[in-house]
């Protein structure tokens, strides 16, 4: 680390503080004035897993990140939030202020503010960056949805914008379904046997319904990488192949980071090299692993098909 390293932290720190007092006083009026958004949530490097990666298994999350002594930005995030209202939860709105969070902001890869992403199923990717209006916000927004639709990962009647102006109100997009939206509440507190619960007896109810399948599946694995020490599970894994609990959670790791293919190969090579109770129980993990994805998502059936060799 260079002399130089140590010097900036105090900037930097004091800047992300009053940045962030900044942000929170903002916030508390809003919420006073009753115009806050409650699909928003500001997002930090404290809370990014809980309040974006988690809960971007439940919907998609758009994380846009922002400065607030950038005029663009405001513009930016005064449109997403009336969007985020529109549509009536059917995606979170996930704000990163980068002077509150420069390590988030790196992390990011960002080159300037504003920025936008997406988060859906745990995994993160870029979506634009640059000044935008509304109207170029909905066409963007429109876009995106529409080919996760086509892809299978959103459901056929899921649009992800609300009406153009109060003329269409009565087309207005749905709200949330109760199921997740009760799912989702219990896995933001942290009560994920709370959340398994509510899909397990949704389930129940509906035994064909793909998305409670979805849902249970995403909800579980959570759980499981809950706490999880990732290096050290790596590490065991790496050092005895033949440990199944092991390969496991590395698998769940994978997953839940989106490498969703690395996680089934994974899986498929331990079923290969093991025997009887330890190759049905890795059998079984990928069984419940192909459940967090869309039965007609590509990686399932090709990972179907590796299963089968090696079993057979």
């Amino acid at each position: 680390m260079q002399p130089s390293d140590f010097s900036m932290q105090g900037a930097v720190d004091l800047g992300a503080r009053k940045a962030a007092l900044e942000r929170e006083a903002k916030r508390q009026a809003e919420t006073a004035s009753g115009t806050a958004n409650p699909y928003a949530v500001d997002a930090t490097e404290e809370n990014f897993q809980s309040a974006v990666l988690e809960r971007s298994l439940q919907a998609p999350v758009i994380v846009a990140l922002l400065a607030s002594w950038s005029g663009e930005s405001k513009q930016l995030e005064q449109a997403l939030d009336r969007l985020a209202v529109e549509a009536s939860g059917q995606w979170l709105l996930a704000k990163v202020d980068a002077e509150v969070s420069p390590q988030l902001a790196q992390a990011l890869r960002a080159q300037g503010v504003p920025a936008l992403y997406l988060a859906i199923g745990g995994q993160i990717q870029p979506l634009a960056a640059g000044p935008m209006n509304e109207e170029q916000l909905r066409e963007l927004l429109t876009q995106v949805f529409g080919a996760l639709r086509q892809q299978g990962i959103l459901p056929e009647d899921y649009t992800g914008v609300g009406p153009a102006g109060p003329a269409d109100e009565q087309e207005q997009a749905p709200a949330q379904n109760p199921v997740q939206a009760e799912a989702a509440a219990a896995v933001q507190r942290g009560d994920h046997d709370a959340a398994e619960a509510v899909y397990a007896k949704a389930l129940e109810a509906d035994p064909g319904n793909e998305e409670y399948t979805l849902g249970l599946a995403q909800v579980r694995l959570v759980a499981r990488v809950h706490g999880l020490d990732a290096n050290a599970v790596r590490k065991a894994a790496a050092d005895d192949p033949a440990d199944v609990a092991a390969q496991c959670a590395v698998a769940d790791i994978d997953m839940y980071g989106g490498k969703f293919e690395d996680a089934f190969d994974r899986l498929v090579a331990t079923v290969r090299r093991t025997r009887e109770d330890d190759r049905d129980a890795a059998r079984r993990h990928l069984l419940g692993l192909f459940e967090v994805l869309p039965s007609a998502d590509p990686r399932v059936a090709r990972a179907r098909r590796a299963l089968t060799s090696a079993l057979f």
